[in-house]
């Protein structure tokens, strides 16, 4: 997360090295790799979240997690998502091993749009509850390694802050 961050505009540059040397499957059982952001997050179960989804399908997936009076992951688990319909959409571009790629998500109000690689893939309206929390950007990673930089707009220009890590 980027401390102090109220933005509505998120960006991560990142490079896909592969998979981690440890991989996790999600609660419901798939073992995925994916890269995204978090905006809105106010806490692991009130948060938006803008994935790329690398294996076992490449799509980018706009979900929201919002579960009332919960604020830890011990409280809410992997309970409270709803993946959010696009009103357009397109195909995201492959992510490769070794290649940069960049992944932006802009929101203004309810309405988000989200870029990968410089291509609209996702275009639409997060529901009321996306509206009810909110907090800093920040990173997600699933089952992967990956060269990152997250950045976001500073409030009083147009410069960014930026975090740089390699991420696991």
């Amino acid at each position: 997360m980027i401390a102090g961050d109220h933005s509505r505009t998120a960006q991560v540059a990142f490079t896909y090295e592969g998979p981690s040397s440890v991989t996790t499957p999600l609660a419901d059982g798939e073992l995925r790799r994916q890269i995204g952001l978090k905006l809105r997050a106010k806490d692991s179960c009130n948060v938006v979240y803008v994935m790329w989804h690398i294996e076992p399908t490449q799509t980018v997936v706009v979900s929201v997690k919002h579960t009332e009076g919960a604020s830890t992951h011990a409280q809410c688990g992997a309970t409270g998502y709803e993946n959010v319909r696009p009103e357009a959409s397109a195909a995201a571009p492959a992510i490769e091993r070794g290649i940069e790629h960049v992944l932006r998500a802009d929101l203004d109000g309810s309405a988000l749009r989200v870029t990968a690689d410089g291509l609209v893939v996702w275009r639409g309206h997060l529901p009321p509850a996306a509206q009810s929390f909110d907090g800093p950007a920040g990173l997600r990673t699933d089952n992967g390694v990956f060269d990152v930089e997250l950045r976001v707009p500073d409030g009083r220009s147009r410069s960014t802050d930026c975090a740089r890590a390699r991420r696991e």
